[in-house]
C-alpha cells in the first residue's frame, strides 16, 4: 500500500496545485480511507494506482480536460458497496459535498456526470469520457497474472452472492466484454488495449 500512497499523494496535490482546494489535506485523508475500507478487494488504492498512472501516460495531446478526468477517477468509487446500485450516484454526490466550494458549478456537474456514466459503461461522443471509461475498463488488457488477480479479487468482493450465482453472473458479465465490439471507445484504446483485453477474456472463458 505504501508504494501506492507516495504516487497518490503527488498526483492529489498537482491537482490541489490546478484547483486550489480549501482542505486539500483532509480529502485526500478521507479518500484513502474510503479506498481502505474492508469491504474492497478489487476497487481499492490499487485500482485507483493503475487508473492515474495510465491516465499520465495518455494525457498529453489527447484530452481536452486532463484534470477534470483525473478528479473523475479519484472519486469514481469512492463509495463502494458490493450490496448497493447507487454507488456511482453516491460517488458523485460525494465529489460534489467535497469540492462544490472549491469548483465551478459546471465543473462540478461534468464530473457528477461522468462518474455516474462509469455505471454502464455506455457509449459516447465525448472524448474525455471515453478516456475516462476505457481507463477504468484497462484491467481487462492487464498481464495474464494481474488479469488472475483481478478476477479474484471481484469474486472476493462478492463473497456474499451463492458461488454458483456468481459463477454464472460474472460469466454473463465477462461474455458481454468479449462480445462487445469494440470493447474500448478511443481508437488510442483499440489500438493498444483491445487485442490484450479480448485475448484475456477469451481465456477464462475458454471461447
Amino acid at each position: 500500500m505504501k508504494q501506492y500512497l507516495t504516487r497518490l499523494e503527488k498526483s492529489w496535490f498537482e491537482l490541489h496545485r490546478h484547483y486550489h482546494f480549501s482542505e486539500p489535506q483532509k480529502i485526500f485523508n478521507k479518500l484513502i480511507a474510503a479506498y481502505s475500507e474492508k469491504q474492497r478487494a478489487y476497487h481499492t488504492l490499487q485500482h485507483l494506482y493503475e487508473c492515474l498512472i495510465l491516465l499520465e501516460s495518455i494525457r498529453s495531446d489527447l484530452l481536452k480536460d486532463a484534470y477534470s478526468v483525473e478528479l473523475a477517477l479519484w472519486f469514481h468509487d469512492a463509495v463502494y458497496d458490493p450490496q448497493a446500485k447507487d454507488n456511482e450516484l453516491k460517488s458523485a454526490e460525494l465529489l460534489e459535498q467535497y469540492l462544490a466550494q472549491d469548483l465551478s458549478v459546471e465543473i462540478v456537474e461534468k464530473i457528477k456526470r461522468w462518474i455516474i456514466a462509469t455505471q454502464k459503461h455506455e457509449s459516447t461522443n465525448e472524448l474525455d469520457l471515453q478516456f475516462l471509461l476505457d481507463i477504468d475498463l484497462a484491467i481487462l488488457a492487464a498481464s495474464p497474472e494481474r488479469f488472475a488477480e483481478y478476477e479474484q479479487q471481484i469474486q472476493q468482493e462478492y463473497a456474499w452472492v451463492d458461488p454458483d450465482i456468481y459463477l454464472i453472473k460474472r460469466k454473463q458479465v465477462l461474455v458481454y466484454f468479449y462480445q462487445t465490439e469494440p470493447l474500448y471507445q478511443t481508437a488510442y484504446f483499440q489500438q493498444n488495449f483491445e487485442q490484450r483485453a479480448k485475448q484475456n477474456l477469451n481465456r477464462i472463458l475458454n471461447i
